[in-house]
């Protein structure tokens, strides 16, 4: 019978989550990557390998890389872009050789994954990741100021913007502009007023489709290599999935994800099916892509969120929420044993509670609640798998 091989993500020695907190919460292995090397720079074996050393001492494996960033040259196919897909070609040979074979990436334009909130007060007086439009407004057209925002909102959204920064200490600005470009945890930049706003001009004349032309020849360039490497690439979901500061997004949709395969069919070209960041838009329907994708989905990141008007959203306990976490669960589960191979899995984020709450964590990234999420994600998995087995005696 194939599991899911459950993971939790640690950001290195530095992380507050020790790997000693991560092995007595159940986890086989970890999900990790090397964020001390800037972007766009080689993985070289020696760096790799000390990683992988120091969490096989733990008695853990490193089973999944997240991330080895695509540089922001590759994106928009600007200067020296040729040299960054030659780097990523020799850190994926290194990464084979040392024996990891999944790999995380992402192509979001400048930002990584996007929240307004990092400590937004849930009921049971957790500390969840919350996402707020009128909060993006905000800090769009009133803080960073992009010229010509306002044509990317409607009245009423740009009202409510308003309203936001009317009523907002210039302390609360401040950390809503943080909490948006100072760099969340993973992600692969940090930012000023100023240095954002060059970084968005950057894609002044890059729409979907050329993003997509951009894509798909990174993917022409690496997926020949990984497929002879037995490499697996996971490409993470844009997070939130549709477009903010103007920015175009790719990967957003079942129709979006079905261009790509069918435009690079390699192998080793895959998914990362991340529930939280799919589940956001409520025409996608998560069951459906699971099936059709069911090929391609290399990593698993299940996490629930909680939809509100104005595509607001709060990251909910795993559990609850508007995905259905059972179903998931099972049609993953029956891929499983249908292709006879464990998909890897992290619980993704978690909330901050308990004794977490008197702690400096990195936001979404607690140990407790990540724990919570785990134990009840576990369980759900037994109960799938028990009756499997009694209907297959």
């Amino acid at each position: 019978m194939y599991l899911m091989n459950q993971t939790m993500r640690w950001y290195g020695p530095n992380d507050p989550v020790s790997l000693s907190d991560i092995r007595q919460a159940g986890c086989q292995g970890v999900v990790s990557a090397l964020h001390h090397i800037p972007n766009g720079e080689i993985w070289t074996l020696d760096e790799i390998q000390k990683r992988k050393k120091i969490i096989e001492n733990e008695g853990l494996e490193w089973n999944v890389v997240e991330s080895l960033p695509v540089h922001e040259a590759i994106k928009t196919q600007t200067e020296g872009f040729q040299i960054y897909i030659d780097n990523y070609k020799i850190s994926l040979q290194n990464l084979a050789h040392a024996g990891i074979k999944v790999i995380t990436y992402n192509f979001m334009p400048i930002l990584d994954w996007t929240r307004t909130n990092l400590s937004y007060s849930f009921e049971d007086g957790s500390k969840a990741l919350h996402f707020d439009t009128a909060e993006i407004v905000a800090f769009d057209m009133f803080i960073l100021k992009r010229p010509n925002a306002g044509n990317d909102y409607t009245e009423d959204e740009i009202i409510r913007g308003q309203n936001i920064f009317d009523t907002y200490s210039d302390e609360q600005k401040l950390q809503l502009q943080n909490n948006i470009i100072a760099g969340l945890p993973g992600s692969e930049e940090s930012f000023t007023l100023k240095e954002f706003q060059k970084a968005l001009d950057n894609y002044q004349n890059i729409d979907i489709q050329k993003l997509q032309k951009h894509l798909i020849h990174f993917l022409n360039a690496i997926t020949p290599l990984c497929d002879d490497l037995n490499l697996l690439l996971a490409l993470h979901p844009d997070d939130p999935p549709y477009p903010i500061f103007g920015l175009p997004r790719i990967v957003s949709t079942a129709t979006q994800i079905q261009v790509l395969f069918d435009s690079v069919p390699n192998k080793s070209n895959g998914i990362c099916l991340c529930t939280g960041s799919l589940g956001v838009r409520l025409d996608n329907n998560i069951g459906k892509m699971i099936e059709q994708f069911a090929n391609r989905i290399n990593f698993l990141h299940l996490r629930n969120i909680r939809s509100s008007q104005y595509n607001n959203f709060t990251e909910s306990n795993h559990l609850e929420g508007n995905i259905n976490m059972y179903d998931i669960v099972e049609r993953v589960f029956h891929i499983m044993q249908k292709q006879q191979r464990s998909i890897p899995m992290r619980p993704d984020h978690g909330h901050q509670m308990l004794d977490d709450l008197k702690k400096k964590i990195n936001p979404g990234y607690s140990a407790i609640g990540r724990l919570r999420g785990l134990a009840e994600l576990r369980g759900l998995e037994y109960g799938i798998s028990n009756n499997w087995k009694k209907d297959n005696i």
